[in-house]
């Protein structure tokens, strides 16, 4: 099957510019194709997972990934999807984060000579003249257009900086940038990237004369409507030291039944033949599929020695068997305690468990929580100094194990 319809029919393609063209690039490995990625935080997280796996489905077909890093555009921050205005972060933590997903990386996208390559948009970004800026771009921009773009409009409301107003243009800038030194011909992002896409191919066929093209994702969405990567708790890193082999493990293996072939498709390796053959199993094998589903992503990400011990360690807990050798823990320091007690609301939320002592109310009221395999009924519990040397397990719902330990 071409490279093209396989991504249709894992149904990954949300949106083109020009489909014949994109198709032929495409298949003939003929796409030099970036994505961009702004270093916000020091880990890639479960959100950009599907454009990671994306550029290596690209790259195994003979075409030519351009990493971009956003180290200049992070010095303004994408208004798309946000209510609110981003932080501004300092120019060594733009560069400390840069740095951190260029390893990253490198699990999923293969760099070297007449392979992969990696920019960092800082490089030209910083350097530009303002007013010769807005005498070559800025009148190539409609300022009409760009209000009624989707990532402008959710924020006029609450109010739309001037400073996020230029994204747009830095983004197309980007495009046009790539365009002239490295050949890029098409860029690729999510489908709330659309009106910033539409830009960058914009610009460079009025700059240029020459065609560019764009190809947006489709967003990944749980059932409750949530982006990809979300939880109570926060996101789900790549990072081993910020998401435990087993907690992304555990991510995948309790995501909605409704969503489990859709992430099984666009997600994963395996061959669409293995996947629609699965797609015909009996309602009772759904687990079966989400094992399968968490051992593959956690491979990916983590190795598969690592999906190993994360999957026995889920398959162990909840059959009971209690190995909690891989389970995600936390060290808890003596000064934490009064009179060698803490109280389990307390303990919870060092652990990252829950927000507030009024969600361990609720949980507690409901049932839903345990502490070494014995459910609490009264919210005020006390967890002692002796009972830490040993460890505690604490199960939040059905599904979430932590234990927590003396440091």
């Amino acid at each position: 099957m071409e490279i093209y319809q396989e991504l249709v029919e894992r149904g990954l393609i949300a949106q083109v510019t020009d489909e014949k063209e994109i198709r032929e690039l495409v298949n003939s490995g003929g796409a030099k194709f970036y994505i961009g990625f702004d270093p916000t935080a020091d880990s890639l997280h479960v959100g950009h997972f599907m454009a990671l796996c994306l550029m290596k489905r690209l790259q195994m077909a003979g075409n030519k990934p351009v990493v971009l890093i956003g180290g200049g555009t992070a010095y303004i921050g994408d208004p798309s999807g946000r209510t609110d205005m981003r932080s501004m972060m300092t120019p060594e933590t733009i560069q400390h984060n840069c740095d951190c997903f260029k390893k990253q990386m490198e699990r999923f996208i293969e760099f070297g000579e007449d392979k992969a390559i990696m920019v960092n948009n800082a490089d030209w970004l910083l350097k530009l003249n303002y007013i010769d800026l807005l005498r070559e771009v800025g009148a190539c921009f409609s300022v009409n257009n760009m209000l009624r773009a989707e990532c402008y409009k959710q924020r006029m409301e609450k109010g739309l900086s001037f400073l996020e107003f230029n994204y747009m243009i830095m983004q197309s800038y980007d495009f046009l940038h790539l365009h002239n030194t490295y050949g890029c011909n098409m860029q690729f992002g999510g489908d709330d990237q659309w009106s910033n896409m539409l830009g960058g191919t914009d610009l460079i066929r009025r700059k240029t004369g020459k065609d560019a093209y764009a190809m947006t994702i489709t967003l990944l969405m749980n059932s409750e409507g949530k982006k990809m990567g979300k939880t109570a708790n926060g996101a789900v890193w790549l990072d081993p030291d910020k998401t435990t082999p087993f907690e992304f493990y555990q991510y995948w293996r309790n995501v909605d039944d409704a969503d489990v072939m859709k992430c099984l498709r666009m997600l994963t390796f395996l061959s669409l033949d293995e996947i629609n053959e699965m797609e015909k199993w009996e309602d009772a094998r759904i687990n079966e599929k989400k094992e399968i589903l968490a051992f593959e992503l956690t491979s990916l990400v983590h190795g598969k020695d690592e999906a190993e011990k994360a999957q026995n360690t889920s398959r162990a807990l909840f059959s009971g068997k209690g190995d909690d050798a891989n389970m995600p823990s936390t060290e808890i320091e003596e000064s934490t305690f009064t009179d060698g007690k803490i109280l389990l609301s307390d303990l919870m939320m060092i652990c990252g468990l829950v927000a507030s002592k009024s969600e361990v109310r609720r949980l507690v009221q409901q049932g839903g929580v345990a502490v070494n395999d014995e459910k609490v009924s009264d919210f005020n519990m006390e967890i002692t100094n002796d009972m830490l040397k040993d460890g505690v397990k604490i199960k939040k719902g059905k599904k979430v194990f932590h234990k927590a330990i003396l440091k």
